[in-house]
């Protein structure tokens, strides 16, 4: 695979975890401060690939890694306070609203979700730790890229 198509499929793939979050929204899965949180580095992502496009360097690819370990860590994080291995911000536990609350990435108006409250999962996963799992491949993607030749 060339540069260009790895990162075509990686941006591609943030898109679509993008697009995945906001449809589980619209069907009523409103999404807590971290999952606020985990959409702001798919955006990122988006924007970089976008920029490789127009103005191809080996930085971008490398700037899309760290969007995409970014929004893997933070699913990381969030699984591990939906399943009670740590506590979580006091803003997702009944502390009020934090400042991506109802922010631009959100299609409603602030609304306090529990982030330790898994409200969607399959196979035993949540939707947290599958952005968590897929984020990984799009960070190994995004790596590929970077070190391909042009």
């Amino acid at each position: 695979m060339t540069r260009r198509l790895l990162v075509l499929t990686a941006l591609s793939g943030s898109a679509l975890l993008l697009a995945g979050a906001y449809l589980f929204q619209y069907f009523g899965y409103l999404p807590c401060q971290m999952c606020l949180w985990q959409r702001w580095p798919h955006v990122v992502a988006i924007v970089v690939g976008l920029a490789y496009l127009a103005f191809p360097s080996q930085v971008w690819p490398w700037l899309g890694a760290i969007a995409a370990a970014i929004t893997s860590g933070l699913g990381v994080y969030h699984t591990g306070v939906e399943r009670d291995w740590w506590e979580g911000p006091s803003s997702c536990s009944g502390g009020g609203g934090g400042a991506l609350s109802g922010d631009l990435l959100s299609l409603d108006g602030p609304v306090l979700i529990m982030c330790d409250q898994v409200s969607w999962a399959f196979l035993g996963l949540s939707m947290a730790s599958w952005n968590a799992l897929f984020s990984a491949l799009l960070c190994v993607i995004w790596v590929m890229a970077a070190r391909r030749a042009t």
